[in-house]
């Protein structure tokens, strides 16, 4: 479980150390650093299964910038425009231990090189989460309808992964399907098979009622073909046919579903495409997944899904001491000091102790224009 991330110089922040608990929401409005927070870990563990970084402090050590997981361009535009020094650094705590990597900046370089290694305390990171096969991190840019899907045996069956678009899980869900679900994230009310296929379709229920999914293999053309059916009607359809919803939610449901204790989790914007309901769900599931032992860390605009993990907060389904919410904004001098952010707490009731501006009170103020 990592407990906290502090990055100097990389992106829009100058210097930030970032509390992680085992659900970490980050918001804010747009361009203020919350996916930076999310690519700095996929950055790291891109580069590890490239064997640019090694568990070992006296081998050099390098970030490779573009790869299957982020794509982030040359140093200059990983670098804080205003860097007091020409290093780029990444902290990692975790476990009363702690993995600190510094590197030297290449304007022109897709690879910063040069890095040096320094861990603290027992514990290795690279037995956590973010470098084992207990890992999913989904981009806000997902895969939407298609009538097939690609399949990646060494991404899923070696590295247990489903693409950083969601690309393969449909061939993740076909090999999987009868993996069993921890029963902290069965679904509370519908009454359905305890594997994995059977809780991707009870919890798709919350997006569209009667959701049954059907996986067909084509190993000769390396493609899965996917269509979705409605209990009670014969009929399976094309996803291009049943909208952007169910094909954007699958690889998320797939991926928390899916997940072991000690797993972790990054997620963009799980919102997309779920009307309210399905939101707040989402929420509801994510606090399940981590009371099972999953860490889960996502960005988000949707106050549903913030309301449906307060929800549970209050039902205890999850304790708030496990909840972090962080709230991304601009520094007074930007300038000079780049991006900072705020942290309001959570009460056993599911209450915050303030609301920073801007965080989710958007129908705070319309209802002030309405009434």
């Amino acid at each position: 479980m990592l407990d906290s991330l502090r990055l100097e110089n990389f992106k829009g922040f100058k210097q930030v150390d970032v509390p992680l608990r085992p659900l970490t929401l980050l918001s804010g409005i747009n361009s203020m650093g919350k996916s930076t927070v999310l690519q700095s870990l996929a950055l790291l563990r891109q580069s590890y299964y490239q064997r640019m970084l090694i568990d070992d402090k006296h081998t050099q050590q390098s970030l490779v910038l573009n790869g299957d997981l982020v794509t982030l361009g040359t140093g200059k535009d990983l670098i804080f425009e205003s860097a007091p020094k020409n290093k780029i650094e990444l902290s990692l705590t975790f476990f009363d231990s702690k993995a600190n990597w510094v590197f030297d900046y290449d304007r022109s370089g897709n690879v910063l090189q040069n890095g040096i290694y320094t861990p603290t305390g027992i514990a290795s990171i690279f037995e956590t989460g973010l470098f084992t096969n207990n890992f999913h991190y989904l981009q806000a840019e997902r895969i939407g309808p298609r009538t097939s899907s690609g399949m990646d045996n060494y991404l899923v069956n070696v590295r247990n992964e489903l693409g950083s678009k969601g690309e393969f899980a449909a061939h993740y869900l076909h090999l999987h399907e009868s993996q069993k679900v921890d029963p902290a994230m069965l679904h509370p009310f519908i009454d359905a098979s305890e594997t994995l296929l059977g809780q991707v379709q009870a919890w798709m229920n919350e997006i569209s009622l009667g959701t049954q999914i059907r996986l067909l293999p084509r190993e000769d053309l390396d493609l899965m073909q996917v269509s979705i059916g409605t209990e009670g009607m014969a009929e399976f359809r094309r996803p291009t046919n049943v909208g952007f919803g169910i094909s954007y939610t699958l690889p998320i449901l797939v991926a928390i579903l899916s997940s072991q204790p000690n797993a972790l989790v990054l997620l963009e914007n799980p919102e997309a495409h779920l009307h309210p309901k399905g939101q707040a769900q989402m929420g509801h599931l994510m606090a399940r997944a981590v009371s099972a032992g999953v860490q889960i860390i996502l960005e988000t605009h949707s106050d549903h899904i913030l309301n449906g993990i307060r929800i549970a907060v209050r039902e205890h389904i999850l304790s708030p001491d496990k909840v972090a919410l962080h709230f991304f904004t601009r520094a007074e001098n930007f300038q000079q000091d780049g991006l900072t952010f705020s942290s309001p707490k959570l009460d056993a009731f599911g209450r915050l102790d303030h609301w920073p501006e801007n965080f989710f009170d958007e129908w705070d103020r319309s209802l002030d224009k309405l009434l």
